[in-house]
């Protein structure tokens, strides 16, 4: 059990698997003002930094779920490294379905909402292992400008127009599902650019290192090919951010 090995080749020197920088994991933390001792459930943990960092920061404790065996591995080294491995564990695993045995003050689904089948069966998941009252963040793309056609959905790797929202259409997607949308930290251009770019050089370090590997054609086109693409659509039409939740009180 484990993801395709292109995506931990890609994202071999990544802390954070998604279009966060360091500070606006930090900023999204500091605006949550969680109590010591909160406990949090990360599903699709990634290398858990998150997990390490607000345990380190603000004296959380926390269980992360991922399927890959090399990010577990290094969330694992990483808990260790900041002096947190008895405040956080991380576990191999598939994160969809998952519910914890004892319920959490803060359950995150943050980039993965593949695990619910989409942002409203992952809300669903999420509330399954809160506490009454507790915290959900669910991290998600969104469309930053209005795609002018097909090719241009496609070519941001998204299936459908329809799959992904404008920014207002996904917050209040989130009130028709029962939930208030408590705080937001949105990704920007260079945090984009932090995730995308740093990919490209991992891949050719990889590639100089292993090219007989029969991943080498693959990643060959990658190289070739992603730089352009992602300048010319991801950049420019796709968003992301992280969305605090609580759910509607009657």
């Amino acid at each position: 059990m484990d993801i395709p090995r292109i995506f931990t080749i890609r994202e071999s020197s990544h802390r954070i698997h998604n279009p966060f920088s360091a500070l606006k994991l930090a900023t999204l933390g500091e605006a949550l003002d969680l109590a010591a001792g909160a406990t949090v459930l990360d599903l699709g943990s990634g290398s858990g930094e998150m997990l390490c960092t607000w345990a380190r920061d603000h004296r959380i404790v926390g269980t992360g779920v991922d399927l890959s065996i090399v990010f577990t591995d290094r969330a694992r080294s990483r808990a260790r490294e900041l002096g947190v491995a008895d405040r956080v564990a991380f576990i191999h695993g598939d994160a969809t379905g998952y519910v914890a045995d004892v319920p959490v003050d803060v359950a995150a689904c943050v980039g993965a909402t593949w695990i619910g089948g989409g942002v409203a069966g992952t809300v669903d998941l999420l509330r399954r292992n809160l506490h009454d009252g507790g915290l959900m963040l669910i991290g998600e793309p969104y469309w930053r400008r209005q795609p002018p056609d097909r090719a241009t959905v496609e070519a941001c790797q998204v299936a459908e127009l329809a799959d992904l929202r404008a920014l207002p259409a996904l917050i209040e997607q989130f009130g028709t599902l029962g939930c208030d949308v408590v705080e937001m930290v949105l990704a920007d251009q260079d945090s984009w650019d932090r995730y995308q770019a740093a990919q490209w050089l991992n891949l050719r370090r990889w590639l100089d290192a292993s090219g007989d590997d029969e991943l080498a054609e693959q990643v060959r086109s990658e190289l070739a090919t992603e730089p352009a693409r992602y300048a010319r659509y991801t950049r420019e039409y796709l968003g992301w951010g992280v969305f605090a939740l609580m759910d509607r009180r009657a």
